[in-house]
Order: structure tokens, then sequence, then C-alpha cells
């Protein structure tokens, strides 16, 4: 019960920051942007990779939606829940990258292997890894598992942004996993 209380305790003071860091931003405050780009450059990442499949576009969208808030930030009016409001903007980024795309590619885990090939900061065991293991889920299951993982959203969080009730994305979530394990298990007995 301690843990769920200091939880809550902790996601409300990420959220009063944020809040207080978009009202800085609608003052035209580029640090405050900078601070809100750490603060949430994680979960936008991970929630436009499990969109568009594509790392180099997930990037493109990030900054799209970082440039959306900035300039919007004046329009923001707290409900509590910034997260929300900054993963909704990252989401229509998505969907109008996919309308601009005539056609999206079928193919789209080849830019990921490429992407995960130039990121020095991971081994190269660790980005086969990533890379096998994303292919392995469908894709409400990545995003679930990029949000938690990558971005550390809470299981309601992540819940609360797709729609799902809690159940569900934990559900999910521990199928993911178990998916992967069992892959990996039986891969490496092959």
């Amino acid at each position: 019960m301690l843990y769920f209380v200091s939880t809550l305790q902790g996601t409300y003071h990420r959220d009063a920051k944020l809040d207080m860091l978009l009202g800085r931003m609608a003052q035209h405050d580029t640090g405050a942007l900078e601070a809100f780009y750490k603060d949430t450059k994680g979960a936008v990442f991970a929630y436009a990779l499990s969109i568009l499949k594509n790392p180099y576009e997930a990037e493109d969208v990030m900054q799209e939606t970082y440039l959306s808030i900035y300039s919007a930030a004046g329009k923001y009016h707290s409900t509590g829940k910034p997260m929300a409001w900054v993963i909704t903007i990252t989401k229509n980024h998505c969907l109008q990258r996919i309308r601009e795309q005539s056609r999206f590619d079928p193919r789209p885990w080849e830019e990921l292997d490429l992407y995960l090939e130039n990121k020095e900061t991971l081994s190269v065991e660790n980005k086969e890894v990533i890379s096998y293991c994303l292919k392995q889920l469908k894709e409400e299951e990545q995003q679930i598992l990029l949000l938690h993982t990558i971005s550390g959203m809470k299981h309601r969080e992540i819940a609360a942004l797709m729609g799902l009730a809690l159940p569900t994305v934990l559900s999910k979530y521990n199928r993911a996993l178990k998916k992967l394990k069992e892959k990996l298990r039986d891969d490496s007995v092959k």
C-alpha cells in the first residue's frame, strides 16, 4: 500500500512539474522547453516508434511534437494529465505522417535494425535482442512494452492513454513478456 501511495505522489509531482513547465513555455521560456523535453522525450519517442515502427520517422515526429507543444503551450489548460495531452499530440503527428505517405512501408522493422546499428550506446547483443523481441509482438503489445520500459510510464498511465482497462494493460504486458521469454528460450534450445 505504501508503494502505491508513493507512486501516486511521484506521478502527481511529475504532472505538477510538467504543468508548471507548460505554463513557462506559454511565456516563451525556451529553458522550460528544454526541461520539458528531458522529462518527456522517452515517452514521446517510444509512443511514436510503437505507431510508426520506424525510428527515423519517430525522431521526426518527436521534433514536430515538441514544436507543436511549444507553440500551443498558451492554449493548454491543465487537467492534471499533461502527458495525455503530449501523447495525443504525438499520436496526431504520427497519423498525419502516415497519411502523408501514400503508403506505409510493409517492412518497417528493417529501419529499426539500421537505427539500432548506429546506436553506439547499446551493445551488439542488446541491439539484436531489442530488434528481435519487438518483431515477435503484436502492435498493442509493442506499444505497452515500449511505453513502460523505454518511457517509464506506469501501467495505469498507459491504460488511461490507450483507453484500456488497467487489468487489460497488465495482462497484455505480462503476456508480451511471457511470449518473449518463451521465444527466447525456444530459440536458445535450437
